[in-house]
């Protein structure tokens, strides 16, 4: 397959859409042609990666999708059958809908696609990985402490069983990004790295208005990114993209503390949940390094996504939107190379380390840029200055003992010098 249809792009296309054995943990490698990949959360998200994935290698077939919900399940597929019904062997009887759908889905396929609510990931990486399957894990990979600490256990198992675990944590793959930060990292492109900045300004997201049939809880669940147990809160859910980059810019260090604030300005109507719609964030790390992160989500305001690395000789620029990387300063540079689909790239070396026996495992810098994103919403939430192996340890579990529809989730926004860190 040949034809790129980025995630982003299907859904403005599509306007919300969007007889074998089981192959062995390893033996990937020349074992047979076709390679059964599962969807588990059948958004958008979940659909565009379905479809890259399709795309990532020619005996890939989607074999079995699952979601909480028929109607999402249904329009994913529909969008998926548009472009490759080639490649679907999806039938009813490998449709599964539910909270257990996804155990359903991991005992079907060689390969699973983890794209539901954030606050279902710990588990459901657990299972796959538990079952012996090679995962791709959307980011974030939980909403809370006991979720981090849950898929730094689940990586180290992966990795002792030769298991492949991709991340979505896209811009990683990105050309421009890897260039300039190899430039920076290896080849000392800007001095030693003395301070990085972020930005993730963005308008607000979508809404569902409430249907007569749905319950409390399947409202929140189809509304669950305005909810900090579902999606984390937007720092979590969206930001940690820049997050991840100011991490990267240290070689994946980790801050020692994160001091930072954030409130409700416009999305203050009970609809929009728990969550806030801006943050400001100062990371810290050993050698004293600095990391500021702005990110809010407001209509009618400025968007950029910006990040500046400064060096003792030298600032990196890089506009990722614009696909802009250059280097001011002693050993002036600039990315002139391809501009890529990152989130194509992203399940190309997925698979590819599938069919080649070599197994990739970025879980524990998955779950690491998680925490730090975790640790700034803790810090904001209760206005106090929070450590690093205070957020690991915190106690604060957000995910529901158990799942069924009826009453929802109870919903009380955090007040900065009230709210208790857990």
């Amino acid at each position: 397959m040949t034809k790129e249809l980025p995630r982003r792009e299907f859904l403005k296309t599509t306007a919300g859409i969007v007889a074998l054995p089981l192959l062995q943990t390893t033996a990937f490698a020349g074992a047979r042609e076709s390679l059964r990949v599962g969807l588990i959360g059948c958004g958008g998200r979940g659909t565009g990666a379905a479809m890259q994935a399709i795309q990532a290698d020619p005996g890939v077939v989607l074999w079995s999708m699952g979601d909480l919900f028929a109607d999402r399940l249904a329009s994913s597929l529909a969008g998926i059958q548009e472009y490759f019904a080639d490649r679907l062997q999806v039938p009813p009887s490998r449709q599964h809908v539910g909270f257990e759908a996804f155990q359903n889905v991991i005992s079907e396929v060689d390969v699973v696609l983890l794209a539901t609510p954030p606050v279902f990931r710990p588990q459901h990486l657990a299972a796959a990985v538990d079952a012996g399957k090679h995962v791709f894990c959307e980011k974030p990979v939980a909403v809370d402490a006991p979720g981090v600490r849950s898929v730094l256990a689940t990586a180290k198992r992966a990795k002792e069983k030769g298991l492949s675990l991709a991340s979505g944590f896209c811009w990683r793959a990105a050309f421009g990004y890897r260039a300039i930060y190899k430039r920076i990292l290896e080849e000392s492109g800007i001095g030693d790295v003395r301070h990085v900045y972020a930005t993730y300004l963005a308008g607000g997201v979508w809404f569902k208005e409430r249907k007569p049939d749905w319950t409390d809880l399947e409202y929140q669940l189809r509304n669950w990114y305005y909810y900090t147990n579902f999606s984390g809160d937007h720092i979590v859910e969206q930001a940690i993209h820049s997050v991840d980059k100011l991490l990267w810019a240290k070689n994946d260090a980790l801050p020692i503390h994160a001091t930072a604030m954030g409130g409700r300005q416009v999305r203050t109507d009970s609809k929009y949940g728990n969550i806030y719609d801006h943050f400001g964030v100062v990371y810290e790390w050993e050698d004293g390094t600095q990391g500021h992160l702005q990110t809010r989500q407001q209509d009618g305001c400025h968007s950029e996504n910006l990040d500046r690395i400064i060096g003792a000789d030298g600032i990196a620029w890089i506009d990722g939107w614009a696909n802009r990387f250059e280097i001011k300063g002693a050993r002036p540079w600039k990315y002139e190379g391809p501009v890529n689909n990152m989130y194509q790239t992203e399940h190309d070396d997925l698979f590819a380390s599938i069919r080649a026996g070599a197994a990739m495992n970025q879980g524990v810098k998955m779950a690491h840029s998680t925490l730090a994103a975790i640790m700034g919403r803790m810090s904001a939430y209760t206005g106090k200055r929070i450590h690093w192996q205070q957020a690991l340890e915190s106690q604060q579990n957000l995910t529901p003992d158990s799942w069924q529809f009826g009453p929802g989730i109870e919903v009380e926004v955090a007040v900065p010098g009230k709210t208790a860190f857990l």
